[in-house]
């Protein structure tokens, strides 16, 4: 982390002389890019960090060609000789997901919605005008072959994981069909390829892309259908239908021509199952096998997306056994299987965590039931042996960075979680009141306290349930 900070400030320092006052490590998404927010006294900037160098390539090739186009994605700024980092425009900590979560489905959403297929179109078609097709990081269209490759995706990942018996053949000859059918779209500009929300920043009420390094030539209609079918976003029925018809005009308007609606709606169809599917395959590989707990808390919702798709829509094509499947992965059952049971105003049962320090002892339980969970996390890496962390507490920044990329606390954490996630459902269901969680360190004040807090959150998002979290040691903290 420091190795990186100190690259980060030097390719800085080539780019602008001015002090820097902090760095600061952003959230990790899907992939294994770090991003971090660089501050300055008057500004702030967006630096990457990226050891795949094709994929750093890609970013900054499209973006150079889109920023010359007009269109609204970020400036890179500088770039590191051997090209794992850049620095970039800071276009805020907003995303279009975040408005959703401010304001609700109200007005000011709705325009924002308008504002990013606006802009959308002209990305994919203004965008499409000289654009370097080598420049993809794989594929340079999305064709039959990338279709198919994202149904295996979901095939591999989430289907087969259900243990449902089929005929494979057969689903892979309508496979073969289905992307016969969508490979023969008419209209093929750029695709961004992730269109979705958390991909869309909002500053000042005007939105800018990120993250379209993954894009190629494509059809028009994977990328609408990514943004309004978006498992997080649930928008209603109403607001996709009307967006989608706004979109068709602004497509008509650029294009200067009126296009076939019905035929362009019957394959928009087809590539929202699509998308459908392949974020399944995503939730599955990254909840599944990863054994990433967020991926796996939104597998219920993109069920239930595919589920709706399922009851309201038609894709033109016959795929009688591809449909039964479809119908059967999202059954109620199936949905149970993957949604946790959760408390209400009603549940009885209250989960005391804790921290501690070993050298004080174990906090005893006062519930008549006792009991409990008690783990030892001496054995993750200690970021307090170093003096930039040692006056701080696993509940700041600085030591939540250090513990998630230079120590095995995740691997560590996920572990916790299968074992307590047993008894807090069994324990929910059985109408128990009480369980104790402990977390132990040598000083209780950084692995302990953050082991601490991430399982109070998970536990909170999860189930819902009432949550009491003390810090034992805490009036002993070094300051």
């Amino acid at each position: 982390m420091e190795l990186i900070a100190a690259a980060i400030e030097q390719l800085f320092s080539q780019y602008k002389q001015e002090p820097i006052l902090r760095i600061e490590l952003l959230p990790q998404s899907g992939g294994e890019r770090q991003y971090f927010r660089i501050h300055t006294k008057d500004a702030s900037f967006i630096a990457t960090y990226n050891l795949n160098v094709a994929e750093n390539k890609a970013f900054i090739n499209f973006t150079k060609h889109f920023k010359a186009a007009g269109l609204p994605v970020p400036e890179v700024y500088s770039i590191s000789e051997d090209q794992t980092i850049y620095i970039q425009e800071d276009k805020g900590k907003e995303s279009l997901l975040d408005k959703i979560t401010e304001h609700g489905k109200d007005a000011i959403v709705y325009g924002l919605y308008k504002k990013s297929l606006h802009s959308l179109v002209r990305m994919q078609i203004v965008g499409d005008k000289g654009f370097d097709y080598n420049w993809c990081l794989t594929a340079k269209a999305f064709g039959k072959q990338a279709i198919i490759s994202d149904l295996l995706y979901f095939k591999y990942y989430f289907l087969d994981t259900l243990r449902i018996p089929y005929d494979k053949q057969a689903l892979m000859d309508e496979f073969e069909r289905l992307g016969d059918y969508l490979s023969q779209t008419e209209h093929q500009y750029f695709m961004f390829r992730d269109f979705q929300g958390r991909n869309i920043l909002v500053q000042e009420e005007e939105v800018y892309f990120i993250d379209y390094q993954g894009g190629m030539k494509g059809a028009l209609q994977y990328d609408v259908a990514s943004l309004l079918w978006q498992a997080k976003a649930e928008l209603s029925s109403e607001w996709k239908d009307s967006l989608l018809e706004y979109y068709i005009d602004e497509v008509e308007v650029l294009l200067g021509k009126t296009i076939n609606r019905a035929a362009f709606i019957s394959q928009y169809n087809g590539y929202v199952l699509i998308r459908l599917l392949q974020v399944l395959g995503a939730y599955g590989f990254r909840g599944l096998f990863e054994r990433k707990a967020h991926f796996l808390s939104s597998i219920p919702l993109a069920l239930k997306n595919v589920q709706f798709f399922v009851a309201n829509k038609q894709v033109g094509i016959d795929m009688p056994l591809f449909n039964q499947l479809l119908q059967q992965i999202t059954s109620e059952e199936i949905i149970k299987r993957f949604t946790p049971i959760q408390a209400n105003e009603k549940t009885p049962l209250v989960i005391e965590i804790n921290s501690f320090s070993y050298r004080k002892g174990i906090p005893k339980c006062d519930n008549e039931s006792g009991g409990g969970y008690v783990f030892d996390m001496r054995a993750i890496f200690n970021p307090g042996r170093f003096d930039d962390y040692k006056k701080l507490s696993g509940k700041d920044k600085p030591v939540q960075d250090f513990l998630e990329q230079r120590t095995k606390m995740n691997t560590f954490l996920n572990s916790v979680w299968d074992l307590i996630d047993i008894s807090v459902e069994n324990y929910l269901e059985r109408d128990f009141e009480h369980l104790s969680i402990n977390f132990g360190c040598t000083g209780g004040q950084h692995r302990s306290v953050y082991a601490a807090e991430q399982t109070a959150r998970h536990l909170r998002n999860k189930y819902k349930v009432k949550v009491v979290l003390t810090h034992t040691n805490e009036e002993n903290w070094v300051r």
